[in-house]
């Protein structure tokens, strides 16, 4: 089962029901661009390799859909443009957004200490080997900042190593707080209790570590705007963006069932269903760093704000400047050395802003911003082209080849002329 479609923004915003059966593209891009690309997404469904999947591109006021697969294998539910998928980690600019917006209400400052807000991250102590025991600690430098969570600089992330030989793992795991595709549990309070009971992996601003900054970023919103998460980014962020299908939870009868490919028999098999206990209820804890659900369109709708300097209907929603600064690589290059990702490359194109990645190499690349998501979502936007290239899927990342789909989508988003 697969559709494709063209059309202008205008009609882009009337919704689905109103699509035309086909239409040309207006320069600089035409359908036939990406008959290539529908082959290989189309390809993916049929070998297998994903049940289903949404595509959308956009250049200017034009937009390409395909939509292909099933959104669920066992009811034979067909994937539409409407389906919500659970995103992970390509929200984290949506949590960023959220916490600037505080930073320009004169909330919060983007340097200053979170302690008043967050006091179980007050006094840190910081492990003197990142391998070493829990005990041997030292005193933090300094305070740990808002542009320390956005820029994922805090001191506490993802760590790769053996949970048996790295204590820190081993009782991040323990406590339910090492980042994952299980999302914690439990309420906010309890999430930084937990975090607050552990000494910090690295200074505050010292490396760069993975995740933990921005689930801790959207429990600052919480407590500074005095709302839960989800209320702040429906009434700040998504109503005045048209956002209306991106919350913490979403309609069952619409929400993709998430898959995991099984390794010993490379079958797709159900990772949570749809209807079961994620995403189809409000959880206990919001999570800021991917505990969101969405749909291609709202997130072309947040590309095209953040591409536009923080501007929507004529109304400067977030400051130009800060939009700046989120769009700015905030990692220095002896933070990027101190802090390994993959793929080992990763550095030599890529630095980080506030909660989203940049693209920093090759020359045609630069300046374009976006993020992949555990969950099987893509979101990249190329400012240059004035273009946005979304991919949801509901195939679980299990390896490092896993974004291969993403990226040859993305060429042919961003190179079709």
């Amino acid at each position: 089962m697969c559709s494709t479609t063209t059309f202008t923004r205008r009609q882009a915003l009337a919704g689905a029901a109103a699509l035309p059966l086909a239409l040309s593209w207006a320069d600089p891009l035409r359908a036939s661009d990406f008959s290539a690309l529908q082959g290989e997404l189309d390809a993916a469904i049929s070998s297998g390799r994903m049940p289903g999947l949404v595509a959308l591109i956009a250049r200017g006021p034009d937009v390409w859909v395909h939509v292909a697969g099933l959104r669920d294998l066992d009811s034979a539910a067909p994937m539409t443009r409407d389906t919500v998928f659970a995103v992970a980690s390509i929200a984290k600019p949506l949590t960023a957004v959220a916490a600037l917006m505080l930073v320009q209400d004169g909330v919060l400052g983007l340097d200053d200490p979170v302690d008043p807000w967050l006091p179980e991250l007050a006094g840190r102590q910081v492990l003197r080997q990142a391998d070493g025991a829990l005990d041997d600690t030292m005193p933090a430098t300094r305070a740990i900042t808002l542009r320390d969570l956005l820029s994922m600089r805090m001191g506490l992330g993802i760590d790769f190593a053996d949970p048996a030989e790295v204590p820190i793992v081993g009782q991040m795991q323990a406590l339910g707080v090492a980042p994952g595709p299980r999302l914690f549990a439990e309420d906010a309070d309890t999430y930084m209790a937990r975090l607050g009971s552990l000494p910090l992996i690295h200074q505050p601003g010292e490396a760069w570590r993975y995740h933990t900054g921005l689930d801790v970023a959207g429990v600052l919103v919480e407590r500074a705007s005095g709302m839960s998460q989800g209320e702040f980014l429906r009434r700040r962020v998504c109503a005045p963006l048209g956002m209306h299908d991106t919350a913490f939870f979403g309609p069952v009868e619409r929400l993709a069932t998430q898959y995991w490919p099984n390794p010993e028999t490379g079958r797709m098999e159900p990772w949570n269903s749809a209807a079961g206990d994620s995403f189809a209820d409000v959880p206990a804890f919001e999570a800021g760093g991917g505990g969101h659900v969405s749909t291609v369109d709202d997130f072309l709708a947040f590309g095209r704000f953040l591409m536009a300097g923080g501007l929507v209907d004529g109304r400067q929603l977030l400051s130009r400047d800060l939009v700046d600064e989120m769009l700015t690589d905030q990692i220095s290059p002896a933070q990027k050395a101190a802090s390994p990702w993959f793929p080992a490359d990763f550095w030599d194109t890529h630095g980080w802003g506030l909660g989203v990645a940049l693209r920093t190499a090759p020359q045609d690349a630069e300046g374009r911003f976006g993020w992949w998501g555990g969950y099987g979502t893509s979101f990249w936007c190329d400012p240059a082209t004035d273009s946005v290239a979304i991919l949801f899927t509901q195939r679980m990342m299990t390896g490092a080849d896993d974004t291969a789909l993403a990226e040859t989508f993305n060429a042919a988003a961003f190179d079709a002329r």
